[in-house]
Parts: structure tokens; C-alpha cells; sequence
């Protein structure tokens, strides 16, 4: 019954080690979301390279953002709209016109759902 017990344990422990080390990365991951952008625009690689670029400072400046106003969400908000715009003007800048114009519709309709999607480099997005 020892043994048994033990080996339990040894099971449970070692199943808890593995899942711990795992770090699957998240949907507001900059470079993940650059991957969905390219799968939605299709972007060339070196676009999305630049477009996961936009995403990481982006994410970086709203994380400083949340540290600044300690998480006050009516102050976040008033910083976090500017970056957003900024966001949206610099991957602009990387897209074709043609990209540029199928970019805005998915913002548009990112923000139409209630979210913001596409258009900064914090929020999850949806890449189906």
C-alpha cells in the first residue's frame, strides 16, 4: 500500500513538473499576433516581421501605462486611445493599399464586437 501511495504521488508530482515547464504562449503574444494578421492580410514575412515589431513596443508602452495609472482603468483609458491610433498609423505604414483597406475593416469590425483586436499589441484577437 506504501508503494502504491508513493507511486501516486511520484505521478501527480511529476505531472504538475511537466505542465509547469510548458509556457504556451498567448494570444496577445506580439509575434502570434502578427502570424493571424499575415493569415487574415496575407502579409509577407518580412511584414509580419515589422508587424510583430509594432505589436511588442505597443504592448511595452500599454504595460507601462498599466503601471503608471496602477491599473485605474478610467485613467488607462484616456492614455491607452493614442497608442492605439499610433498602432493603427504604423502598421498602415508596413501594409499595402490594398491590405490597408481589408486592415481597417477588421479593426472596424473588431471594435463593432467589443473588442479591440487587431488594431494594438495587448488584446487577444481572433485568427480563425
Amino acid at each position: 500500500m506504501k508503494r502504491l501511495s508513493f507511486l501516486c504521488c511520484l505521478l501527480v508530482g511529476l505531472a504538475v513538473t511537466a505542465t509547469s515547464q510548458i509556457k504556451a504562449p498567448t494570444a496577445t503574444d506580439p509575434v502570434l499576433k502578427a502570424r493571424g494578421l499575415q493569415k487574415q492580410l496575407k502579409l509577407t514575412d518580412e511584414q509580419t516581421t515589422k508587424v510583430a515589431a509594432i505589436y511588442k513596443e505597443s504592448a511595452e508602452k500599454f504595460e507601462n501605462i498599466k503601471k503608471a495609472e496602477h491599473g485605474n482603468t478610467d485613467k488607462m483609458m484616456k492614455s491607452i486611445a493614442p497608442l492605439r491610433t499610433a498602432t493603427i498609423q504604423k502598421i498602415k505604414t508596413v501594409l499595402t493599399p490594398k491590405q490597408a483597406a481589408k486592415y481597417d475593416a477588421l479593426v472596424k469590425d473588431s471594435k463593432a464586437s467589443g473588442g479591440n483586436g487587431w488594431s494594438d499589441g495587448w488584446s487577444a484577437t481572433n485568427t480563425n
